[in-house]
């Protein structure tokens, strides 16, 4: 509970907590820098942000007429669909789906990082039915172990330095004390690589339900992600009821500003596009809401515009001295602080008041959400539920706040208060209110002016003009940009602005290849140039690089496998040194390769195998990512993949980590 006791009992440990202090101070100018960044490559940020809002605001207008939309796409591709009402019934269908597989036994469920179970609680009603749960994001996992929940939406345990990790593995894992942190990514991949082999289930989040076709948008960076929605024969997604977008186009869209705005990436490593299940899969969909059509009905709805970036959080300096526990909340921050009291009640209305109103949260939103203004409306009693009357305010509060609105209304009695505060505590230059009215303690306010403004004003204030008086300029007089009869003209193009616009795609042609291969090995990743054929090339690297198994998901075109056999050993999955895939694209201006997966097997490939190589032709290369999202638009098979790049983390201290769950080498194979 966020009462004003336990809350600022919260604030006053994390202010005496220098490694928290140091944590958080790291990682929000890191994050904010990695931000500015990223949004530099795009020079139309702000007509997408605006587009964006406005996609946010009809997808939320007409939130009953998209769900039913998605929903039966969902159905109709194989996704069994659930809807909770609250969190205890969410957590009833979870256990449900697991009791009909469990038949009396414990399951081992291996979970991706989800917002929407830390909000229902799941990993306590699975554990206390005797499941074993383990939270497999690098972060998330961290926390899990320390008994605690995460402390920000998208970097779970941010509050803690290499040496808390360090010594918490030593302890839990049985590994040697140790600083690294590689070592220290390295340690939690062994360990968990044999909970994604063993799980029986697997539970995600979704970042996005794409109304036109029913399809779970999913992204991650680590890899965990994809392991859980394919490795387990049940899948169960959660997702938050407001989590649409209308179509592929807008999707496109958010992609371009979430993974810029939460860990300034052009695009996660891994965005998987679920249609439906995999041969031998079940995957169940249950969609929440748990207050949220309340919400909707509430001055607060713009709350749920949220596509939970975290850039709010980094941004605002309150949470940057705080840190995430001290809100008491699963969502914390100015995001949390406008959610929690609207899903969870009154209890959580506090937290508005920790905020200072400085507006850094708007200026960062990537959906434009006017968090002050909400917050404000907060601290007015808006929420869904609003308090009894007479309950909200003390007393004192009224008596207050009716002396201040009779003074406010009287010119005259206000200069007269403003010159006795002044003279009554000028010479301190501070202001302290009372206990009693609520906001004296831990505040002391500047002191009224001796000389209030207005009396500085009339003072200085220039004398009004003549009428009919001309200002020689020496030029005839134009009108400025934005002012009357003269037409707002955008940067980008010269011409006249819309809102809407969207910045220039990059063209077609032969420079597609060599835009791939500049962003492809920015991210980490290493090209091939073919020059002979095909297979040769392969096999040569294969020798060159010492590896003598492989995984073949499928075989891909113009491959002579036979070939293949006579260099390196055919391997099974979990054995294999490295993976090889076709793909079905790629994409020039992020930098990423499109898979189609129909099976497990094929799936596999590009993540279990510590080395990925894809073949990729040049003809196989698009401008955008519009244009590939259009080719899973004419596809059939149940899963689809982004891949940017090896797997990655900066969980531990933000330090950038290659090869968590997936690949932490890919390589592509570009032939003529």
């Amino acid at each position: 509970m966020a009462t004003i006791a336990k809350l600022r009992e919260r604030i006053r440990r994390s202010l005496n907590n220098p490694i928290l202090q140091a944590a958080l101070d790291a990682n929000a100018e890191r994050r904010l820098s990695g931000r500015a960044r990223a949004f530099a490559t795009l020079p139309d940020l702000e007509a997408r942000r605006r587009r964006a809002q406005q996609i946010r605001q009809e997808t939320i207008a007409r939130l009953d007429e998209y769900l039913e939309r998605f929903l039966e796409q969902a159905q109709a591709h194989g996704i069994q669909v659930h809807l909770a009402g609250d969190a205890a019934e969410a957590r009833q269908i979870v256990l449900q789906l697991i009791q009909q597989r469990a038949k009396e036994k414990p399951l081992l469920i291996a979970k991706s990082k989800s917002m929407i179970s830390e909000e229902i609680e799941l990993n306590h009603a699975l554990e206390a039915a005797g499941h074993r749960v383990v939270e497999t994001d690098l972060g998330e996992y961290i926390v899990q172990l320390r008994g605690e929940p995460p402390s920000h939406i998208i970097t779970p345990a941010v509050h803690l330095r290499r040496q808390e990790v360090g010594q918490l593995f030593h302890e839990r894992l049985g590994i040697p004390y140790t600083e690294d942190v590689a070592a220290l990514t390295q340690a939690a991949r062994r360990t968990l690589r044999q909970v994604f082999l063993a799980a029986d289930v697997g539970i995600s989040g979704v970042n996005f339900g794409v109304a036109e076709n029913g399809i779970l948008c999913i992204v991650t960076n680590e890899g965990n992600g994809r392991m859980v929605t394919t490795l387990p024969r049940l899948h169960i997604a959660l997702m938050g009821m407001e989590r649409l977008v209308p179509g592929f186009e807008d999707l496109a869209l958010m992609l371009s500003l979430l993974p810029r705005s939460a860990t300034g990436q052009t695009l996660t490593v891994y965005t998987q596009l679920l249609r439906g299940p995999l041969q031998g899969q079940e995957r169940h969909l249950i969609v929440l809401d748990n207050g949220r059509r309340a919400l909707h009905a509430s001055p607060l709805r713009e709350a749920l515009h949220c596509i939970r970036c975290g850039a709010c959080l980094n941004a605002c300096p309150a949470f940057r001295e705080m840190g995430g526990h001290a809100y008491g909340s699963v969502y914390p921050g100015p995001i949390g602080s406008v959610l929690s009291p609207a899903l969870f009640g009154e209890d959580f209305a506090p937290l508005a008041y920790a905020c200072s109103l400085c507006g850094a949260c708007e200026e960062v939103c990537p959906v434009k959400i006017p968090l002050p203004d909400l917050l404000i409306r907060v601290r007015g009693g808006a929420l869904p539920q609003p308090l009894p009357e007479g309950k909200a305010l003390s007393i004192w509060m009224k008596t207050g706040l009716g002396l201040y609105t009779w003074l406010a209304t009287h010119p005259g009695a206000f200069a007269l208060a403003q010159a006795f505060l002044g003279c009554a505590f000028g010479r301190t230059g501070k202001l302290r209110l009372p206990p009693w009215s609520g906001w004296g303690q831990g505040r002391v306010l500047p002191a009224p002016a001796r000389r209030p403004f207005r009396s500085l004003w009339q003072q200085e204030r220039p004398r009004p003009v003549a009428s009919g008086a001309a200002i020689a300029t020496g030029a005839a007089a134009t009108p400025q940009a934005g002012s009357a009869g003269a037409p707002r003209q955008s940067a980008r193009s010269g011409q006249a602005a819309t809102g809407n616009e969207i910045g220039p795609r990059p063209a077609g042609g032969p420079d597609l290849s060599l835009s791939f291969s500049e962003n492809w090995k920015s991210l980490g990743g290493e090209i091939v140039e073919v020059q002979e054929e095909l297979t040769q090339a392969v096999v040569k690297w294969l020798r060159k690089e010492g590896i003598e198994s492989l995984y073949l998901g499928d075989a891909p075109q113009g491959m002579r496998i036979e070939q293949l056999q006579e260099a390196v050993r055919l391997s099974g999955e979990a054995e294999a040194m490295a993976g090889l895939t076709g793909v079905l694209a790629a994409v020039a201006e992020t930098g990423s390769l499109l898979i189609a997966s129909a099976t497990r097997a094929q799936a596999v490939a590009s993540l279990l195998p510590p080395i990925h190589l894809a073949i990729v032709r040049r003809e196989q290369i698009l401008p955008s990512l519009e244009a590939a999202l259009e080719r899973v638009r004419q596809r059939g098979e149940a899963s689809f993949v982004l891949i940017s790049g090896p797997s990655r983390t900066a969980d531990i201290e933000m330090t950038l980590t290659i090869g968590v769950h997936g690949p932490g080498r890919t390589v592509v194979f570009l032939c003529p």
